[in-house]
């Protein structure tokens, strides 16, 4: 059966989730650098007592199952978590769910040796330290097939070189995630590619550049290179040719939760919004009158609600135990909506604010920038479309015959013909 109320003692969370986040952690947002910058004395002295209280509460890093030290959550619960969380950029680092961190775990959790994640796991889960996922290349851009940089067998181990892009957190990360070409005569391309943890203190990482965007608080995006660098054998991350499986198990529900976070800055800025065209006066009465407003504010509601609702089925989806690859045609449509909603609803409340609404002092310009960043992360949105519209047509088989069965002359006869023989 289908249901759309929550359980009443997790709706006690859900609305202890909504007050610290609102009363404590968005604050944040306004005066420090970035949330992964976890060895600035004002994340020390102001993120971390807010990260106790979340133990506390026993709501900390939810998305992981209780062998690991999680609640077990599944994917709904963690969309009516997420509602909140994403309101703030501190929202998911405060409450242990944070990307890349939150998928680099599930390959550790999933591939990861003993030693490794005692060494890797354990502290990244506690937030001691943070990650980075490399695999896109500044030649390759979407398409991991173009994929450059090799790993060599070098005696026991393995030497790595080439180049990548837009690694999240370099600089900050204690260790890396890279996805590189190990078996480049394999006859499926699929199976090129090869998965390696590395420590980022070894010799040959190179940061090149980092490159920010509008609404970050400061470049956390890194171009990399990577010379000469030794890796362990152990450090292979599941088998060689394996780099896309191994991929997979962080790449759909980091796209899921990526929604859900969109969902809660959607929100915001509706929320914004709203206050701003019942407070404001034009033509001698207040805004919301005008019946233009009153469309667009309308609009948002209604879109924003449809996009909520098609996350929520897609997180309930993999909650009756679907794998991300059954919910691929799922997963697609909801990052090609995300990117729609939050650019539609972000646009408007940029414009309903008139001047103020393109300054800096107000957030709207930041969240349509990461409109489009989020359009393209993960997969850029035609990409997605694509998939869509590919596993959709696998459902329907053509019709041979020139007219489709459906013409209102070929459905006549053959309605005609049923009554016939039905005496």
């Amino acid at each position: 059966m289908w249901s759309f109320e929550t359980d009443p003692e997790f709706q006690k969370e859900l609305d202890w989730i909504r007050d610290f986040v609102r009363e404590n952690v968005e604050p944040l947002d306004h005066i420090l650098p970035s949330q992964w910058n976890i060895h600035d004395e004002g994340f020390k002295r102001l993120v971390r007592p807010l990260q106790a209280k979340v133990k506390e509460r026993g709501l900390w890093a939810c998305h992981l199952g209780p062998h690991l030290g999680g609640k077990g959550y599944g994917q709904l619960k963690l969309a009516l978590m997420n509602e909140q969380l994403g309101r703030s950029r501190f929202g998911p680092i405060t409450f242990g769910t944070q990307a890349p961190d939150t998928g680099n775990s599930e390959i550790l959790a999933h591939y990861g040796t003993p030693e490794q994640k005692k060494k890797w796991l354990e502290p990244l889960l506690n937030n001691e330290i943070v990650s980075c996922y490399a695999m896109t290349e500044p030649q390759g851009g979407a398409d991991p097939l173009m994929i450059q940089t090799t790993a060599e067998q070098d005696g026991e181990g393995w030497v790595i070189n080439g180049e990548k892009w837009f690694s999240s957190n370099a600089k900050f990360a204690a260790f890396y995630i890279i996805m590189v070409k190990t078996e480049p005569e394999a006859n499926d391309p699929y199976r090129r590619q090869s998965m390696f943890i590395v420590d980022a203190r070894t010799p040959g990482i190179e940061i090149i550049r980092d490159y920010g965007y509008h609404g970050q608080a400061e470049p956390e995006h890194a171009h990399v290179r990577w010379t000469n660098v030794r890796v362990p054998p152990e450090n292979l991350l599941g088998g060689r040719g394996d780099g896309f499986a191994v991929a997979q198990t962080r790449l759909g529900g980091g796209r899921l939760h990526h929604a859900m976070r969109a969902i809660a800055e959607s929100q915001k800025c509706l929320d914004m919004t709203c206050e701003r065209v019942v407070s404001r006066q034009t033509k001698g009465e207040p805004l919301w009158k005008q019946q233009m407003v009153q469309e667009r504010i309308a609009d948002a509601w209604i879109q924003l609600r449809q996009f909520r609702l098609m996350v929520l089925e897609t997180a309930w989806l993999a909650d009756q135990g679907h794998d991300w690859k059954d919910l691929r045609q799922q997963v697609s449509a909801v990052k090609v909506m995300m990117t729609k909603v939050l650019h539609d609803i972000s646009s408007m409340a940029l414009h309903l604010h008139g001047s103020l609404g393109i300054t800096t002092d107000v957030p709207f310009s930041d969240h349509l920038m990461n409109s489009f960043m989020i359009g393209l992360a993960d997969g850029p949105t035609e990409v997605h479309k694509s998939v869509v519209a590919r596993q959709l047509l696998k459902q329907y088989r053509p019709n041979p015959e020139m007219f489709p069965d459906y013409v209102r002359w070929k459905a006549q006869e053959k309605q005609t013909q049923r009554v016939k023989e039905a005496g």
